[in-house]
């Protein structure tokens, strides 16, 4: 417990200094014991950042929550599909396309960022959402951890029983598997989501227009300008405080049907 009490502090010391950071004035910033409250600011902070630069910070949060939620939401139905598809029907190359695609797990995705620069500007969409959203919805990891939970949550007699009714493939897999399958949907979308949300090389290579930046991207653009407009460190620091919010919203909201769907396994 000690060393867990140790773990938990090392962790949340950087979510405090945030906290405590967002809350004061730009000038107590230097001045003051980076861990230790001073004068409260948060809301006039708070106010500065939603209305710089004609309020860009709110374009930002709006780009990263289509990003984010569209791009995990398809992604877990993607990688839902084909972790099914491989995990329940045998068709020959079958284990050799999931060695493909657990090799694909193992890329990171910085060294695909040029690849898809090159064939996005060939077919003319960089600089577009599309640029960020396409890359998103697809997850070998999640592909994988579909698989490997059909095959251990979905019942091949439940299948065969659905089939003998007259549901078709899709009928089976939406009315059925999905359902056992939930706890790992939740899972690819959390992880999904937070890959995306937190995704900051990518729209640094696809995107030029302020106006398509996610967040992480616009708070790095705000940063580097510090240097000759101090007063934005504190928009940087602040939105980087908002920013971590819809993180914790999302994880609040699913972590109940993540339980509720592990229980429900585990009676079953």
């Amino acid at each position: 417990m000690a060393v867990m009490v140790l773990l938990t502090i090392y962790f949340l010391l950087p979510v405090y200094f945030l906290i405590v950071a967002a809350t004061k004035p730009q000038g107590d910033l230097a001045s003051t014991n980076g861990l230790a409250f001073s004068h409260f600011n948060l809301f006039s902070n708070l106010h500065t950042l939603f209305t710089r630069s004609d309020g860009i910070f709110l374009q930002w949060a709006l780009n990263s929550v289509i990003y984010a939620v569209l791009g995990a939401a398809v992604g877990t139905l993607v990688s839902a599909l084909c972790g099914y598809a491989l995990a329940k029907f045998h068709f020959r190359g079958r284990e050799f396309l999931f060695s493909v695609i657990l090799g694909g797990v193992l890329v990171p995705t910085t060294a695909l960022a040029l690849p898809l620069f090159l064939l996005f500007s060939a077919t003319g969409i960089v600089n577009t959402y599309w640029a960020v959203f396409l890359p998103s919805i697809v997850s070998p990891f999640g592909v994988y951890l579909a698989r490997i939970f059909a095959s251990a949550a979905v019942p091949q007699e439940l299948l065969e029983s659905a089939r003998l009714d007259g549901a078709g493939e899709f009928r089976t897999f939406f009315s059925v598997a999905s359902r056992l399958m939930a706890p790992s949907l939740v899972t690819i979308f959390l992880f999904q989501f937070v890959a995306i949300w937190n995704n900051f090389f990518l729209p640094m290579v696809m995107l030029q227009k302020e106006s398509l930046f996610p967040v992480t991207l616009g708070l790095y653009t705000w940063n580097g300008q510090t240097a000759r407009a101090p007063l934005l460190q504190q928009s940087v620091i602040t939105g980087s405080l908002v920013s971590i919010v819809p993180v914790i919203i999302v994880f609040i909201l699913l972590q109940r049907f993540w339980r509720t769907g592990l229980a429900t396994g585990s009676l079953k």
